[in-house]
């Protein structure tokens, strides 16, 4: 079965060309054509305080960032 196959295409390699250029146009014609929505980002919303402070991390964290990140956590959108 292959073998006749491949004899086929050995034969009659003008019509395989034509088949994979007609192949290969209808793929470039089907991207160009199909709508794609946009992947929605899953990721946790990430917010990026900068302060200028003379203490510990730990402390900036606990007294400015977790009070600001908490209350945008709440809103919408």
């Amino acid at each position: 079965m292959i073998g006749r196959i491949i004899e086929f295409s050995a034969r009659h390699r003008g019509l395989v060309f034509l088949v994979t250029a007609a192949a290969v146009a209808a793929g470039v014609w089907s991207m160009r054509h199909l709508p794609l929505d946009a992947t929605p980002d899953l990721s946790d919303t990430q917010v990026i305080v900068y302060s200028k402070w003379d203490r510990s991390p730990d402390v900036i964290e606990d007294q400015v960032t977790y009070p600001i990140v908490s209350s945008l956590l709440g809103a919408p959108k």
